[in-house]
This record gives C-alpha cells, structure tokens and sequence, in this order.
C-alpha cells in the first residue's frame, strides 16, 4: 500500500510538472524574466571583487551595501549622485554598478579654497578613479562645498545618496545649503538617501555635531525644512551595542580607533556606530 501511494505521489507531481502554465503565472514569469538580475545578483560578483581591498569587505557586515541600497530604490539605467563619497567605499559599489547603464556622479569636495589635506584627499580620489578606468572609466566628479552647490543640473537626478556625512556639514555651518542642494539635484520624485552616525534621542543635539553622532530628528527636520518628505526609515544599520558616550565620539569605535590600543578589544566588540537610514522623496507636486 505505501509503495502504491508512492507511485500515485510522483504520477501526480509529474502531471502537475508537465502541465501548462496559467496565463497569470505565465505572464508573472514572464515579467521576472524581462526584469533581469536582482540588485542583490548584480552586486553580488562586485562586492567580492578584487578591485576591494580585504578592509573594505569586511566592512559590509556594517555598512551592509545591498540592503542599504536596495532601500534607497537604486537600479542601474539611473542618475546617481554621491554626496561626499570620502575615500570612495561606496563608489567600489556603486561606479560598477552604473558602469554599463546609468550616471554615477561623485560629488567630492571642492576645491576651490581647500586646505592642503583636502586637496591631497582630492587627489587620493582621483587616482583611485584612474587606475581602474574598466570599472571607473564612466564614474563623473563634480565639486560640492559651500560656494560649490550646483552638482548637477536642477531636476536631473534619480538618486542622491550621503553616507556618514550630515555631522561635518554641521560642524562646518553648512549643512542646511547641503540639503537646499540635494533637494535641487533630484528630479519630482526622485529620492533622497540618508546614512548618519545616530546620536541618543534624550540628549541635546550639540549645532556642532562634535562628537560626530547627530539625532534622527535633527536630520528629519534639515531634510523636510528644504523640501524633502521622509517616506521611510530603517534599522538595516543600526547597531545597539554603541552606547554614543565614547571618550572621542564615533571616532573612538572601529574603523578609526581614535584611541589606539586603548581598550581596543572592548571597542572591537562594540563594532562600528549606530547608524539611521533614512529615505526621502522630493515631491512631485
């Protein structure tokens, strides 16, 4: 009896296999396949390629590029614009993706004006870019400062993206032009993504942003002041662990160690900060 049932089992899954499908499943299937790789397949074979360095990898397990991006809606065919890209981990990610279909700008400082140890970093930038022209051939840089705002075209961008950047903005006085800007690049509809180190919501946001953490609230509010309208936000890159009340701010914790060997196990443990992500959309009326 059960070698019978056996049998009657795999007749059935045979004829359910070789029957057609129906026109909702069909079409269904038919539109996943039009669709192509998931952003997730796409950064899958760059996240690991050699063009990284082993430091930058072992970020990801932080920074967690494919949930952060796929939450800010990147695709490739789109106008992505970094704000701020520092030494470039996001550009490792982002001028492949963009490399075949799409813009990838980089909106690095300006500079017109800059200190020594600016330009150097400008510079660092721009060799990186150089030296692999097959990934970074296509990737633009554009200048972004105070007396540098215009990035873009007005109304010409897809996607803005910043990382870890509102608390020097803050410190420098600027940060509300910052988002002015942002605001300006992105077409009617366009979205607008926020990475930031998250300060404690029950303490006094210091105008300064000194220890580099900066309240979520603080960050909604320069956002909506220029015109952005928060539609989401996510705790992809959050992490609490991070008490925010380190002798050097953020800085103390990993990568940058502020405090050398100082109590380096009890910061390696803690891991990098606690991070927001949020995501905001120019309005299209």
């Amino acid at each position: 009896m059960k070698k019978d049932a056996t049998i009657l089992k795999a007749l059935l899954l045979a004829a359910v296999m070789a029957a057609p499908l129906t026109p909702a499943v069909a079409a269904d299937n038919q539109v996943a396949q039009a669709a192509g790789p998931s952003l997730s397949d796409r950064l899958g074979p760059i996240l690991s390629g050699a063009h990284r360095s082993d430091a930058n990898k072992a970020r990801d397990v932080w920074r967690r590029p494919v949930e952060t991006l796929e939450f800010f809606g990147v695709e490739p065919g789109m106008t992505v614009v970094e704000i701020s890209p520092g030494g470039g981990w996001y550009t490792e990610v982002l001028a492949p993706l963009l490399n075949g279909e799409g813009r990838y700008i980089a909106a690095a400082a300006d500079p017109n004006g800059a200190s020594e140890n600016m330009l150097a970093g400008i510079q660092r930038f721009k060799d990186k870019l150089a030296a692999n022209p097959d990934l970074y051939g296509k990737a633009e840089l554009a200048a972004f400062g105070p007396r540098a705002l215009d990035v873009v075209p007005e109304g010409s961008a897809d996607r803005v993206l910043t990382f870890r950047n509102v608390h020097n903005w803050m410190a420098a006085g600027w940060a509300e032009d910052a988002f002015k800007a942002m605001f300006k690049a992105l077409k009617p509809g366009g979205v607008l993504g926020v990475v930031e180190h998250r300060a404690s919501k029950d303490q006094p946001q210091d105008p300064k942003a000194a220890s580099g953490y900066v309240r979520e609230d603080h960050v909604i509010k320069l956002a909506t002041d220029a015109g952005f309208k928060l539609v989401a936000l996510s705790e992809i890159n959050a992490n609490p662990r991070d008490t925010k009340d380190h002798p050097r701010g953020v800085w103390t914790l990993p990568p940058t160690l502020g405090l050398k060997d100082q109590d380096r196990d009890k910061y390696q443990a803690i891991g990098e900060s606690d991070r927001m992500t949020l995501r905001f959309v120019k309005p299209a009326d």
